[in-house]
Parts: structure tokens; C-alpha cells; sequence
């Protein structure tokens, strides 16, 4: 399994148990932010400390979570960035688009 999904109160929490976030897993987190999200989920969190290498593919998972939850009022934090992962996110530009904390106590203090 690559993706463990907790279901809170207000939130989805997904725990990434996989260390490349590339386009084998991509498409399997995109359908988990669109069934959720159809299912009336606005807030997600996602758990990246376990991933060692993101690429594009990657990071159009993310941004398609980020999307889906802005057109629906919501809101999608990320946390756990290995410095690689921080790396690639910054040099993309994407630092400035996605919601993103050091640790899941500060993700979880920024759920509306």
C-alpha cells in the first residue's frame, strides 16, 4: 500500500509510505484527492517524510490536490519535506503555491 488515508474529523490525512513520488504512484494519489473530494472533503494533509525524490509527476499530484480543494473552499498542507523533495519544490517555484509546515502539529494548527 502505497498511501495510507486517515480519516479525521474536518481533514483526510495521507501518509505517503513510499519514498519516490514519481508517475508510477502519481496517478494513485490523485484519484485518493478526487474520491475524497467528492465525497465532501475539503481539508487534506499529506505526510512526505517518508519521500527521498519527487518528480514531475509528483508534483502535479500535489498541485492537482491543491486545485480540487481550492475550487471546493478548501485546503491542502503538506509537511514532512526531505531536503530534496524541499529542494526540487523550491527550485519549481511551488514553495509559494502550496501550503507547506515543518511537522503534522503545525500542519494540523493551520485546518480551518
Amino acid at each position: 500500500m502505497n498511501f495510507k488515508v486517515e480519516n479525521n474529523k474536518n481533514h483526510i490525512l495521507i501518509r505517503c509510505n513510499i519514498e519516490k513520488l514519481d508517475a508510477i504512484v502519481s496517478p494513485e494519489l490523485k484519484a485518493i484527492f478526487l474520491h475524497h473530494s467528492n465525497d465532501g472533503i475539503k481539508n487534506f494533509i499529506v505526510d512526505l517524510s517518508k519521500v527521498i525524490y519527487c518528480d514531475s509527476s509528483g508534483l502535479s499530484s500535489l498541485l492537482v490536490g491543491n486545485r480540487i480543494l481550492k475550487e471546493k473552499e478548501g485546503l491542502l498542507i503538506i509537511f514532512g519535506l526531505n531536503p530534496m523533495v524541499e529542494k526540487i519544490i523550491n527550485i519549481s517555484q511551488l514553495d509559494t503555491v502550496l501550503n507547506i509546515y515543518d511537522n503534522e502539529n503545525n500542519a494540523l494548527k493551520n485546518i480551518k
